[in-house]
């Protein structure tokens, strides 16, 4: 098998409001056709072979698995595509309709769906990461026009603006010869990325309250933190894993199982190449006031402040992500999307470094991430409650 990733430098932060959404709606596009290939799904199952793709704020990434005597068939197709796709109003109305149904399906149907585009709307006032991949509203995805649509095609679907990952059992003088017969002739667009508005420091908490029609009471929490070459995203990624390490994480062993505060909670870092977010996402259990819930989150975030992590605790949790390290590296698709994500970043070796920088994260590293990232003004917290 060989396994073929091509990840674009492009995202949702590349988007220019109000055309919100853009990037998500562009890779439903690219399984629209070229005039070579009018459906694209169909030649690569009849050769034995599965495609997909993801979008998220930072890259756009369309990987393929073929049997390997059907490889080159991959790199025709996304070459094909990168520079020949149909951006006719026929194909653009049938994803965009597709875009906005999901958009409503996960969004405004769904409980607790809007919950991430308050969040982001909170935590930032500058940045693109204040709207999600879906688009920040309906109308967004409704309303951009055809022009746009090519222009930011054009613009950002190139050689130059993209890395191609190939993992498995082919030679590497193959892959040579293969990108350089299908791509090699494709100019370079030298697409400038926009220089992206910094966020400021957040220096005061943020609080919002809504009302919606939904089973539980649910407390959302924010936390500013650098991006994922920034020096505290391991110790905040660690952190996060001592709060919520599964059900014997701090958060699920002392406010779910022994207080019974909340029916469940959960920590995570949003992983963003730009400056992210620590997110604490919670569903307060019956008859539990919001604020009491709170402040037990907030007594537990103030322990990692005073107080060093035992030995033991940051050891199972690193050897936690050096075992998932491992497990998420067995597979050719995934390995060849992380190498990809990496190159994009610089530097490909600096994936397989992984284990080792989580390793050398310190108690006293965890401590000091923990007093900047847990201030009381880098705080954007949201009551999402339950109509009466």
């Amino acid at each position: 098998m060989v396994y073929f990733n091509l990840l674009y430098n492009v995202g949702a932060r590349n988007e220019e409001y109000p055309y919100t959404g853009l990037a998500h709606l562009l890779e439903h596009l690219m399984f629209e056709g070229t005039a070579a290939v009018s459906s694209y799904d169909e030649p690569l199952e009849m050769a034995g072979g599965e495609n997909n793709a993801y979008t998220t704020n930072d890259v756009t990434s369309y990987y393929i698995s073929l049997p390997k005597h059907n490889a080159e068939l991959a790199f025709w197709m996304e070459s094909d595509r990168m520079c020949n796709l149909l951006l006719d109003k026929k194909r653009v109305d049938v994803q965009r309709n597709g875009v906005m149904e999901e958009f409503k399906q996960t969004s405004l149907n769904k409980p607790y769906g809007d919950a991430s585009r308050i969040l982001r709307a909170m935590a930032y006032r500058q940045h693109p990461y204040r709207w999600s991949t879906i688009g920040r509203e309906l109308s967004h995805i409704a309303d951009v026009p055809l022009k746009v649509i090519r222009s930011f095609y054009k613009r950002f679907y190139a050689p130059d603006n993209a890395v191609l990952s190939i993992v498995g059992d082919i030679s590497f003088s193959q892959v040579v010869e293969w990108s350089e017969k299908w791509f090699g002739a494709i100019p370079a667009k030298r697409a400038v990325a926009p220089i992206l508005p910094r966020e400021p420091r957040q220096v005061r908490a943020r609080r919002k309250t809504v009302y919606r029609n939904v089973p539980e009471n649910a407390l959302y929490m924010g936390f500013h933190m650098g991006g994922r070459l920034d020096s505290d995203y391991y110790p905040c990624d660690v952190i996060s894993d001592i709060l919520s390490n599964g059900y014997s994480g701090r958060l699920m062993t002392r406010l779910v199982k022994e207080k019974k505060l909340f029916s469940k909670i959960d920590a995570f870092i949003s992983g963003s190449e730009d400056p992210g977010m620590f997110w604490i996402y919670s569903r307060v259990a019956s008859g539990v006031p919001v604020h009491e819930a709170e402040a037990a989150i907030w007594d537990e975030l103030e322990s990692l402040k005073n107080e060093l992590v035992p030995a033991d605790e940051l050891e199972k949790v690193k050897n936690r992500f050096e075992s998932e390290f491992c497990f998420r590296n067995l597979g050719g698709e995934n390995l060849s999307n992380n190498i990809a994500l990496a190159c994009m970043r610089g530097d490909m070796g600096s994936h397989f470094d992984e284990p080792v920088r989580y390793a050398a994260v310190t108690a006293e590293q965890v401590r000091t991430a923990a007093k900047e990232l847990f201030r009381k003004g880098n705080s954007s917290v949201l009551y999402y409650l339950k109509k009466c």
